[in-house]
């Protein structure tokens, strides 16, 4: 499998999906590829509007994308696809309508097979086995929480160290490690803002500039750098 994981699609005071463009052409080569594009976890603005917002960016790496909502038959189009590309928003959304147009099982076996998947935010949390470290709120209900399982791990996007000085509720933190209480055989990866997971040759390497924190149940929650192994996630 290839998977190019990224924790959030936009930095403070830089333009869409501007920081991880080069990574994506890195990831996706240089020969011009039209990826189908799901935008499902949009829910105030149009997947037309999602749709022309991911090409302007992917326009300026010499590819781009056609939304999943143009086609006839969603299935076909992912049996069909180069590259699926699967955008932020709300992850519920997300999920649900994944599983009301019978994709979930379709996505992961293209991509087990081979077809390249590039993700952020919601799109990276539905590689794991559940949306349980999604950050969002369930607006909408889907079937079940079991999500693609293209990784044995949890993602907690947009992953943030501290609430402000306003706030009293429960840090981050706090909610993972209630998470790892409840599921103690899988690890979270706290994946912080301009950080990315890539995933190939049977190998995991995180891009950032920026640690990430690695909780699971019954173990020392760990700071990871770029620089550091992190294959134990993806061993079996």
């Amino acid at each position: 499998m290839r998977l190019l994981l990224i924790s959030n699609s936009t930095n403070p005071g830089e333009a869409y999906l501007d920081y991880p463009k080069q990574n994506i052409k890195d990831f996706l080569g240089e020969a011009p590829i039209n990826c189908l594009f799901i935008p499902y976890a949009a829910v105030t603005f149009s997947f037309d509007e999602y749709e022309d917002k991911v090409n302007t960016r992917f326009a300026e790496i010499g590819h781009k994308v056609t939304s999943i909502h143009h086609y006839d038959n969603p299935v076909e189009a992912i049996e069909k696809a180069e590259v699926i590309v699967v955008g932020g928003g709300n992850t519920w959304q997300l999920v649900k309508m994944l599983q009301d147009n019978n994709l979930m099982d379709a996505i992961a076996k293209k991509v087990v097979g081979g077809t390249p998947y590039v993700g952020w935010s919601a799109g990276s949390n539905i590689a794991c086995p559940t949306l349980k470290t999604t950050n969002d709120m369930p607006i909408v209900e889907p079937v079940k929480f079991d999500t693609l399982n293209l990784v044995p791990f949890q993602i907690n996007p947009h992953y943030l160290d501290d609430n402000n000085d306003t706030h009293g509720g429960e840090t981050r933190e706090t909610r993972i490690v209630e998470f790892i209480h409840a599921n103690k055989e899988v690890y979270v990866v706290g994946l912080r803002e301009g950080c990315m997971l890539l995933l190939e040759n049977n190998d995991i390497e995180m891009i950032g500039s920026r640690s990430a924190r690695i909780f699971h149940y019954g173990k020392e929650t760990v700071e990871l750098s770029a620089t550091d192994d992190f294959k134990f996630l993806i061993e079996k």
